[in-house]
């Protein structure tokens, strides 16, 4: 070969242009090479062995673990690695459930078009599948594993891109499984219900909770007014249900769909949008000229909301106290419509169209309820919403375009860039930017801020202010930047999370696409709409300003606090979930527990323990007393927490639990 950086791909010469991998380098030039776990985001791991290919001088191997090499001659087509793949795929479908019609992935299914690309008409093996039951104690997400084909995919997503691992590998050999923490339900663990590992399922173990019956239930119930409010990423994303290219607009046609279905009034969670800029910057320009409580987090992510509750419940007072747009949305709708549509409060029901799974579970948190009303009853994702139209017989790409209601359908280019990674920092710059230095946004340069890069550093000159910030996605990036805020050395006083790839446009409520630039298309997408509207900062929604004026008086006034502000609590990682350390032979025994979580254990929660046992142990009070590790107590700041019969003591010392243990035993005797 002339060209010493070519390699024979299936009789053909190719260029090796930097690909990470033999299977990288035969999609780059045309074939397509089978695989279940193989995904460019996260790591390597071979599982599946539906990759193989023949390289001479090597046999056959996986193309996802095996680097392009120049000189390699390799095949990807034989008879024997027709008949590999095939005979996987049978194993396969001899130990899955086989309910395809009604599964939740069944037009989008990587195991269903695999075996039909193989061309498998029957199964030789014998049936090994046995019912397991399905999971559905999060608030977000279902779990059914009996559809799970042990690709790894989750398990590398939630570890990978999140640094959680609420859900991995459990058991050996032919009782392997995938499976939450302790084998507990994915409600019961530290799983922050941001749906990635639903994203990269490729068949149907993993798939948002569905909440489409009870919403066509208020749309029949002529008791009810049903209000939608539509979340900015949706708008990018839906038409790739029906045949649109990622970031294709189709905000007239998903209105005019809603519409149709039902719904009374349809509104765009983009104003709701630009009411949280305003009470977020306004926040934040408080926080930056007082020097306090810096840097602050922007709180619209409910993943990272979680996050920060299970792992950083030290840094909540860091967190801005705004409610996220969807939450905002819901709070004024509840105060506000029930007059103007002439209703009564408990028969107006909001439901919310999101890109996000978490939002689902965000929507239940007691914080967001007033008087047992919740603010937003219900929350669909794009794919649900599909689902709907998809019920309703509409051929969506033929509808006519129609307009969001007023008033909450008015917004700027501010709360549309929301829906992207970058956006909602973009957007409070804007507003900062006029308000502290009367900078325009065609001033500012927000290149950086606009990359896709997982960690993005800037720094801002407003008349005599310096303002530093880093916009950040994917919690696994988040970790760092805590650890230098608890050091004492962070320089940033605005940070952004989103906790899924690319922010709201790469959620798990997303239709499902694995063309590489799809997130990147739907991004861009939402600027262009930026673009197209004639205003793009907060402050000119002359709507927002009115309800200001009308309602709640000045950005973060006591009104506004109360129905746009919450505040944020430490969270344990697993529920219900005490470790018995001790043995029980008395149902009088005193109860005691350790908390173990994080924050309790690096100020010494587990010598603590150690004691505890050996102390109960020396004594001969095996049997009276019960000493258990738990998770948390929710005291997280004030650790080590031990609970004796239920009475919780913070900054507890041995000496402490001893004299309380040998009080209880008294009494008891």
């Amino acid at each position: 070969m002339e060209n010493l950086n070519t390699l024979i791909l299936d009789g053909k010469e190719v260029v090796i242009n930097n690909e990470k991998n033999v299977l990288e380098l035969a999609r780059a030039n045309g074939i397509t090479i089978p695989t279940f776990c193989y995904h460019s985001e996260l790591s390597v791991y071979g599982a599946c062995r539906l990759c193989l290919v023949d390289i001479e001088g090597k046999g056959i191997t996986t193309s996802c673990s095996t680097k392009a090499e120049p000189g390699m001659v390799i095949k990807t087509n034989t008879a024997e690695i027709r008949k590999m793949r095939k005979m996987t795929l049978e194993l396969l479908l001899a130990n899955h459930d086989m309910s395809c019609p009604t599964c939740k992935r069944s037009a989008n299914c990587k195991l269903q078009d695999l075996a039909r690309q193989m061309g498998i008409t029957e199964i030789r093996f014998k049936k090994t599948h046995k019912p397991k039951p399905i999971d559905t104690s999060s608030e977000s997400l279902v779990r059914d594993p009996n559809k799970c084909i042990l690709c790894g995919d989750c398990v590398r997503a939630c570890r990978e891109i999140q640094s959680i691992g609420a859900i991995d590998f459990a058991h050996r050999g032919a009782n392997v499984e995938v499976l939450p923490s302790l084998g507990h339900g994915l409600g019961k663990v530290e799983c922050v219900n941001c749906g990635q590992c639903a994203a990269v399922c490729p068949v149907g173990a993993l798939y948002p909770k569905s909440h489409i019956d009870q919403t066509w239930d208020k749309i029949s119930d002529k008791t009810k007014t049903v209000v939608v409010q539509v979340a900015p990423a949706v708008r990018v994303a839906l038409g790739e249900q029906f045949g649109m290219e990622p970031g294709q607009v189709s905000t007239g046609q998903m209105v005019a769909a809603l519409k149709t279905m039902g719904f009374d009034q349809v509104y765009d969670t983009s104003f709701a949008a630009d009411l949280t800029v305003i009470e977020e910057a306004n926040e934040f320009i408080k926080r930056k000229l007082a020097g306090e409580k810096l840097p602050q987090f922007t709180s619209c992510c409910p993943g990272w909301v979680k996050f920060a509750e299970l792992y950083y419940p030290d840094l909540l007072d860091n967190l801005s106290s705004c409610k996220s747009p969807q939450q905002m949305f819901g709070s004024l709708a509840k105060e506000l419509l029930p007059e103007k549509l002439g209703v009564k409060k408990e028969d107006l029901v909001v439901i919310s169209i999101m890109p996000c799974t978490a939002k689902k579970a965000e929507a239940n948190r007691e914080e967001f309820k007033k008087d047992n009303i919740k603010d937003v009853d219900y929350v669909l994702t794009t794919q649900e919403l599909a689902t709907m139209i998809q019920q309703s017989g509409l051929e969506f790409n033929e509808l006519q375009p129609e307009s969001f209601d007023m008033p909450f359908g008015f917004k700027t280019g501010a709360g549309v860039i929301f829906g992207t990674t970058g956006g909602v920092t973009e957007a409070v710059l804007r507003y900062a930017g006029e308000k502290i230095a009367n900078i325009r946004p065609e001033d500012i340069d927000f290149k950086i801020i606009r990359s896709n890069q997982q960690l993005r550093e800037a720094e801002y000159t407003l008349g005599d202010v310096k303002i530093s910030l880093a916009v950040v996605h994917g919690l696994r990036n988040t970790r760092a930047i805590a650890k230098d805020i608890q050091n004492g050395t962070c320089k940033y006083d605005l940070i952004e999370v989103m906790a899924c790839p690319g922010g709201c446009i790469g959620g798990a409520g997303q239709p499902i696409n694995n063309e590489p630039d799809a997130r990147k298309k739907r991004t861009k997408g939402l600027y262009n709409v930026d673009k197209m509207l004639q205003l793009h900062t907060a402050q000119d929604n002359h709507i927002v300003s009115e309800i200001y004026d009308k309602e709640l008086g000045e950005p973060n006034s006591p009104k506004a606090h109360e129905l746009l502000h919450t505040h944020y609590h430490s969270q344990p990682r697993l529920v219900d979930s005490d470790v018995a350390l001790t043995e029980i032979t008395r149902k009088d025994a005193v109860k005691v527990q350790v908390c173990v979580g994080t924050n309790c254990f690096v100020k010494g929660s587990q010598d603590l323990l150690k004691k505890l046992i050996h102390y109960v142990e020396e004594n001969n009070l095996t049997g009276l007393v019960d000493v258990s590790a738990t998770f948390c107590l929710k005291k997280c700041g004030q650790g080590p927490n031990v609970a004796v019969d239920n009475e919780i003591i913070s900054g507890c010392d041995f000496q402490i639990i001893c004299d309380k243990i040998e009080s209880k035993i008294n009494i008891t005797s």
